[in-house]
């Protein structure tokens, strides 16, 4: 990786938001790293930029280095993330801004992991170097808000996705769906799906639209996707079909099945190059697949963000169990009506309206003829009136 002179001269005059401009071009390549990037700069001149490199190859800060070589001694140094202090793929970080001579560090963020945890901090400030903590922290902590849950709780974190009508529609009644939103919603879904690990539907969604889930955009080399997420079908009584695309396109499968699981069923989803896992059932006389036990799952294989595309009833569980981290919703200038036609949240809900989700920190844009409003759904305490007023 390497930067010109018309990027550099053309650089924020805000080093550390110049910083986190270069964490999101990480993102989608770091996974389960966090996406992190790094200025450098001596006497008001850039001297050296880099973001994380994939998963065995060079940190940020070390990118930064190698490209400031000599000119990094007596520099200062802004960089996303707390610098890590151990060896893991690479050796620590820390080790190469001491060696390289920088005399300040300004940290946007503290790193949680317990392997880092203040320690990175603490070895620089050993070392004689300068630390500021906390520039656009709030910002540092958004780049990589699924790295920061997922380093903390072993799980991913959880982006819901619904397009749908002005009217809340997700389909007609005669289940067509295509296309509710505009051309630059459905760009902005490739963009989003490039960034995450996984994206996960319900079988219903995979039966009735048939999707392909890949990443198909330009943020990659060459306009091509950065990587292509994992597909997970969420199917509690393995009726995907074997000729569905999903089976088809670039990338992995996994078919996420409730037991007892029909052998026959789970060979014939490996025979189309799909993996398969076995999950309870969320309770007796069910074929519902326990969410958050496949959470934990995924989790366990390195996903750190997963995307969750549908359908209702897939979108409505994961809020009955409180699941989804943030959501966003792609409302289309358009109405559909009709009392059969499916709406993007099912499951059981709510019975009051003071236990509805909150949704924190919104946000409302327009995406080309749609409006694109998202935000963390919050659910609020609520406490029972134990005596008359």
């Amino acid at each position: 990786m390497s930067f010109s002179s018309e990027e550099i001269c053309e650089f924020p005059a805000n080093y550390m938001k110049g910083a986190l401009t270069l964490a999101k071009l990480a993102l989608g390549l770091t996974s389960p790293n966090p996406a992190v990037g790094a200025v450098i700069v001596k006497q008001g001149v850039v001297v050296g930029m880099g973001y994380t490199q994939p998963p065995g190859s060079w940190h940020a800060e070390v990118m930064a280095l190698q490209q400031a070589g000599a000119k990094a001694r007596g520099a200062t140094m802004y960089v996303t993330l707390e610098p890590c202090c151990h060896f893991g793929r690479t050796p620590p970080c820390t080790d190469a801004i001491i060696a390289g001579g920088i005399k300040d560090v300004h940290v946007a963020t503290k790193d949680p992991n317990p392997v880092v945890a203040g320690k990175g901090i603490a070895a620089l400030e050993e070392a004689g170097i300068r630390i500021t903590v906390g520039e656009l922290e709030t910002e540092a902590r958004e780049v990589n808000e699924a790295y920061l849950k997922y380093v903390t709780t072993g799980m991913p974190f959880v982006t819901a996705k619904v397009g749908m009508s002005l009217d809340g529609k997700i389909a007609t009644r005669s289940g067509d769906s295509k296309w509710i939103t505009g051309e630059e919603s459905r760009r902005f879904v490739h963009e989003l799906r490039n960034i995450v690990d996984a994206v996960m539907v319900g079988v219903n969604t995979v039966k009735t639209d048939n999707p392909r889930l890949t990443a198909r955009s330009c943020s990659g080399k060459g306009g091509k996707p950065k990587k292509q997420p994992l597909r997970v079908i969420v199917d509690g009584r393995g009726s995907t079909p074997e000729t569905a695309q999903v089976f088809r396109e670039p990338g992995n499968t996994l078919v996420v099945l409730s037991g007892p699981v029909d052998k026959a069923r789970a060979e014939a989803y490996r025979q189309v190059g799909s993996d398969v896992i076995e999950l309870p059932r969320k309770s007796a006389g069910e074929s519902l697949v326990d969410l958050e036990q496949l959470l934990r799952e995924l989790g366990k294989r390195e996903m750190t963000h997963i995307l969750v595309e549908g359908g209702g009833k897939l979108v409505g569980s994961l809020f009955d169990a409180n699941l989804i981290d943030r959501l966003i919703v792609l409302i289309a200038p358009i109405v559909i009506g009709g009392l059969d036609a499916p709406s993007p949240v099912g499951g059981k809900g709510i019975g009051r309206i003071r236990e509805a989700f909150a949704i924190d920190r919104m946000t409302v844009i327009k995406s080309g003829n749609d409006i694109m409003i998202s935000g963390y759904p919050r659910r609020p305490k609520v406490q029972e009136n134990c005596g008359a007023m």
